[in-house]
């Protein structure tokens, strides 16, 4: 099995997601490759980058090619991943901008969606993705503030991806037993995690 590891929380040590997410790759075990979002960013999403999608390799600035290298590095990873681990905490209602960066590189048209008469078409379903959330506040499920997790469940199911479990920690801010409670229930979550079950076909 084949695990793309990512991490996005940049509090380091201390993150509650990466602490989530290395128990869960612990737990899966398999072939990881691992990319740390908040010591390694991708640039965000630029005119210039843009248009050198468009443009021969050999005309680009080096500068820019290896940008334009750096995401398709980036896709070339998901896409040959069974299963995905997040670490996605939540800042200020939605995810961090380094995994936002991160997933702007995956929507790719032509490789992991398309646009048909009938709407766009999801294909990067057979994978498995597992979100590490982590939230300073207790918002529960259903949340009108929840740009997180809801933009997540949004975006990989535009990828075709229909196999997405959350792993949740959240009141991390109301205090060190809030804290404590929250990671326990969360790694309680982690021990139940299915391990021998195969991605879903696409």
């Amino acid at each position: 099995m084949k695990i793309l590891h990512i991490d996005s929380s940049i509090t380091g040590p201390a993150s509650a997601t990466r602490q989530l997410t290395a128990k869960i790759v612990e737990r899966l075990a398999g072939q990881v490759t691992y990319r740390d979002l908040a010591k390694a960013p991708l640039p965000h999403l630029s005119p210039e980058l843009l248009a050198a999608g468009r443009t021969p390799p050999e005309q680009l600035d080096p500068a820019l090619r290896r940008e334009l290298e750096a995401g398709q590095a980036a896709l070339e990873e998901f896409l040959g991943a069974d299963v995905v681990v997040i670490g996605a905490p939540m800042y200020n209602f939605t995810v961090p901008t380094q995994l936002k960066a991160w997933l702007d590189r995956l929507a790719v048209i032509g490789k992991t969606f398309r646009y048909t008469a009938n709407g766009p078409v999801g294909l990067a379903g057979g994978r498995r993705v597992i979100v590490a959330s982590a939230r300073g506040s207790a918002l529960g499920e259903t949340s009108l503030v929840d740009h997180q997790e809801a933009y997540l469940r949004t975006f990989f199911e535009f990828l075709g991806v229909t196999e997405l479990e959350v792993v949740r920690a959240e009141g991390l801010g109301l205090g060190p037993e809030p804290r404590a409670r929250a990671l326990e229930g969360a790694t309680r979550r982690i021990a139940g995690l299915a391990i021998d079950r195969a991605p879903l076909a696409a």
